[in-house]
């Protein structure tokens, strides 16, 4: 397959407190002149902020932003990924979304719940990880705390060439995230992609955004902090080649086997 370059559009916004509604319509706004890219990713809970009431807030896969996801991507012509609370079988989950174009819908639940603010005691846990193809790009999915753990990302035998990271990470710990997200792209020798949120929700928890690109190499392509923006840029995939060639690393890692 011919290896070719990766446009995508990562989405730093503001989220409304509980208000699904609201929030899409923001993000109609916000994307009404976005078209010239493959990938457009949106922030964790980026219809509702980081609730802990998901007999509140959660949807059906047959949901309000379940559709409108789908729909922006089949009208723009582009793949979209963000999370939502989602209900079901009587359980509720932090899912990753990814609409293709298509019609296709893929999903991630998220493995690493925040116990810290007690996000284990209303969702629960994921325990597959997702991996997508976009324009011969393979693509990692992982929410927020995942970024913690480094084991779950951990690219064995080079299985993604892009890990991209959708968050609700407060302000108070943004160095942490400033620091983690390098970490992940120079141990794993892969772009890393960090969308976060701004604003302050529910919780009086302030959020500064600080939505990162970062190169194989943990070269910092894009940085934004505390301000709204869509920002789009072209990954390389030769350069992601030659890094990889260059510098063979992961074909020394540790193997071994996660278990759940």
């Amino acid at each position: 397959m011919q290896q070719r370059d990766l446009k995508l559009t990562l989405v730093q916004t503001d989220i409304t407190w509980e208000a699904i509604e609201d929030n899409l319509r923001r993000l109609e706004r916000e994307l009404a002149e976005v078209n010239d890219t493959q990938l457009i990713v949106l922030p964790e809970m980026f219809t509702t902020g980081f609730s802990m009431r998901p007999t509140s807030i959660a949807e059906t896969m047959d949901g309000k932003a379940v559709n409108w996801l789908c729909a922006t991507a089949r009208a723009k012509g582009v793949d979209m990924v963000g999370s939502v609370a989602i209900e079901e079988d009587g359980r509720y989950y932090n899912r990753l979304l990814w609409a293709k174009p298509d019609g296709t819908l893929l999903h991630y639940d998220k493995k690493h719940l925040f116990s810290f603010a007690g996000e284990h005691q209303h969702y629960t846990p994921g325990d597959a990880p997702l991996i997508v193809e976009l324009n011969g790009w393979r693509i990692a999915t992982f929410i927020c705390y995942d970024l913690r753990f480094p084991v779950w990302s951990r690219n064995v035998d080079a299985r993604y060439d892009l890990a991209l990271y959708i968050a609700s990470w407060p302000e108070r710990r943004a160095r942490h995230w400033q620091a983690l997200l390098p970490a992940r792209a120079i141990e794993n020798q892969s772009y890393v992609v960090g969308v976060n949120r701004i604003g302050t929700d529910g919780n009086e928890i302030r959020y500064s955004g600080d939505s990162m690109i970062i190169d194989p190499l943990g070269e910092v392509l894009f940085h934004e902090r505390n301000q709204a923006r869509i920002q789009t840029e072209t990954l390389s995939r030769s350069l992601l080649d030659e890094v990889r060639s260059q510098f063979p690393f992961l074909k020394d890692a540790d193997r071994f086997t996660l278990q759940a």
